[in-house]
């Protein structure tokens, strides 16, 4: 009889999120930017890797994730992908790439699939449900993305937690129901009350993926450079940082500053040399 394949070595797809969500597990979920970290987080077995524009913000160094460009979001998905063997690859469409017209973002969305991408992420609510219905239509897996919405910073007034007032939390529950009437496969859950989300997680058949959404959400994501330490600011009060490589790094750099300048680095082991010659024949 042959072995049955470990289920955390199969390709995890739109399926596999409805499948988790079915069975009471949690989905995991990181961004990922690059090839390398991409295939770290592929190895180490998480669920969904998120091309996200907050690689403006945390790779570019921008203030907002409002100035990320098509080409900036082609060209991370594609190292990703190559980094992902088991994980959903999704990409994040940017801003300006699917505000302007259906046609142009169906066009955009198809940009990113060709580049990696299996499926595609945007933000807002019930207005984005006719892009999604059209996405979706055209075989092109949707998550929608409400509540905190960092690409509507400024209608907001700054990155400020959503859903607060009763009113407030029946629109995001609105918003989360036409989400996912219009075919989106999952929803991100961002900067609202925990007691909210909830809700949503318990009325929706999709799964819900949260960051700063509290725990019942059917998954938790996180931007990579705040769980590893990799930032230069005080973390959002809903990350939880499990290592510090900005200090590692630091202390690298340092001691191989220190080596090159004391002529230290690089040494004996680390240099070329010319090959030995042969002893001439005699006779």
């Amino acid at each position: 009889m042959s072995a049955h394949p470990d289920p955390s070595s199969l390709k995890f797809t739109t399926t596999s999120c409805r499948e988790k969500k079915r069975r009471g597990e949690k989905i995991t979920c990181l961004t990922a930017y690059d090839y390398a970290f991409a295939r770290l987080f592929d190895e180490c077995g998480i669920d969904l890797l998120l091309a996200g524009d907050s690689l403006g913000m945390v790779a570019a160094g921008e203030e907002s994730t409002l100035p990320v460009t098509m080409e900036q979001m082609e060209l991370a998905v594609r190292a990703v992908r190559r980094g992902a063997r088991r994980a959903l690859v999704i990409a994040d469409m940017p801003f300006g790439s699917y505000q302007i017209s259906t046609e142009r973002a169906l066009a955009n969305a198809v940009r990113l699939v060709k580049a990696g991408a299996e499926a595609v992420k945007l933000e807002g609510g019930a207005g984005r449900a006719a892009l999604v219905r059209r996405l979706t239509a055209e075989e092109i897996p949707v998550v929608g993305h409400i509540g905190l919405t960092p690409q509507a910073l400024h209608r907001m007034g700054g990155y400020r937690v959503q859903g607060q007032s009763e009113t407030a939390a029946a629109g995001l529950l609105r918003d989360a129901h036409a989400l996912e009437e219009a075919g989106a496969f999952a929803l991100v859950l961002e900067g609202m009350p925990r007691e909210v989300a909830a809700r949503i997680t318990a009325e929706l058949a999709i799964p819900t993926i949260g960051i700063g959404a509290g725990p019942d959400c059917d998954g938790q994501v996180l931007v990579m450079h705040d769980l590893l330490g990799l930032t230069f600011h005080a973390p959002p009060k809903f990350v939880r940082r499990y290592a510090d490589l900005g200090a590692a790094a630091r202390q690298a750099v340092d001691a191989f500053r220190q080596d090159v300048e004391a002529g230290a680095f690089p040494g004996d082991r680390e240099s070329y040399h010319l090959p030995a010659t042969a002893p001439a024949k005699r006779g």
